[in-house]
């Protein structure tokens, strides 16, 4: 670790440490057959760190490929991560999800019915390229079902996608969950649901915050799909899929009860829903937004209603993991004028 990141990450855990008043330990998840969760969240997997609430976690996170699959769609051996290699060569828990999750992360003093709070302080290219599948919402566009190569210039933080089509980076972790009600059993990472997991929000970027509702004892985070950019909807199943380092600080919430994920960003509020109908999880998340108004704004039922329509957008999360996920955003800046001014 160079002498400019020790800095930078020294500044932002004592700037986290000011801000809750408590001391934090810093941890490092790398990513090994012994710390991953392949394709699926379940209360019953055993912890593979566990941590203080307030302790943030450097955390390494594999692309969800086979170094097969990537060498044969062009990738040099010797740029295959060595990690990915032990990890599709040791692990044999598989599924029922293709996901490798790092995790799952124990937070002591997490029950059911907290909050878990992942601040996302950090996502870093781990790469010099990534990959784009094709399938998802309209298959029958896939005439060359092999995946493409995309080369990421962690410089310029641009995609290379072809001659004169450069896509900015904004990396972020596409599944980011907790394990499910104990008697869900085992469930696949590729669809979200109320635990999180595969959601697939291209805004869940450095700086914002994610809010989950707990199920089971210590939260049991898992973290992974690492993506360097993607679009709403997500259409062809996949974004521009890659390995990501980052940080996170995990927080139990005791004050805050959920029934579904929420976030913030640095400009918005966030509600979420997701469900096998693009309508019900249209209406979760509408829901969501107008009690999260009634509840922290001091707005009648209705008022939040009108307020969402008027002032609230809403987004097409993703359309391809089974479930298909849907997200409400409404302004901070809103709330922060002072009446008579």
């Amino acid at each position: 670790m160079s002498a400019g990141r020790v800095l930078r990450f020294a500044l932002v855990a004592l700037a986290w440490r000011a801000r809750d008043g408590v001391a934090q330990q810093v941890h490092h998840l790398p990513a090994t057959p012994a710390t991953v969760a392949c394709g699926y969240y379940s209360a019953a997997a055993p912890p593979v760190l566990r941590i203080s609430s307030g302790d943030i976690v450097e955390v390494e996170t594999l692309l969800t490929s086979t170094p097969d699959r990537l060498e044969a769609a062009g990738v040099a051996p010797g740029d295959v991560q060595q990690s990915l290699r032990d990890i599709v060569s040791q692990v044999t828990d598989h599924g029922p999800g293709g996901h490798i999750l790092t995790g799952p992360i124990y937070v002591e003093g997490a029950q059911p019915g907290d909050a878990l709070e992942v601040r996302i302080l950090d996502a870093r290219l781990a790469l010099r390229y990534a990959y784009n599948g094709c399938r998802g919402f309209l298959p029958e566009n896939c005439t060359d079902p092999q995946m493409r190569i995309i080369g990421l210039d962690g410089k310029r933080m641009i995609g290379l996608f072809g001659p004169g089509i450069e896509i900015p980076l904004h990396p972020f972790f596409g599944s980011m969950g907790v394990a499910p009600p104990p008697e869900a059993g085992r469930v696949s990472s590729n669809p979200p649901g109320r635990h999180a997991g595969n959601l697939d929000n291209k805004d869940l970027i450095a700086g914002t915050t994610l809010y989950i509702p707990v199920f089971a004892p210590g939260a049991l985070f898992e973290i992974g799909d690492g993506h360097a950019a993607q679009g709403d909807g997500e259409v062809d199943q996949t974004a521009i899929e890659t390995s990501l380092t980052g940080r996170v600080q995990l927080v139990v919430r005791k004050d805050l009860h959920l029934t579904w994920p929420r976030a913030e960003t640095r400009t918005v509020f966030m509600t979420m829903g997701t469900d096998s109908n693009l309508t019900t999880a249209t209406r979760i998340a509408v829901q969501e937004m107008i009690d999260f108004l009634a509840a922290t704004r001091g707005l009648t039922k209705l008022e939040a209603y009108r307020l969402t329509s008027v002032a609230a957008d809403v987004h097409v999360t993703e359309l391809v993991d089974g479930a298909v996920g849907v997200h409400v955003t409404i302004p901070k800046a809103l709330f922060q004028r002072v009446p008579g001014r």
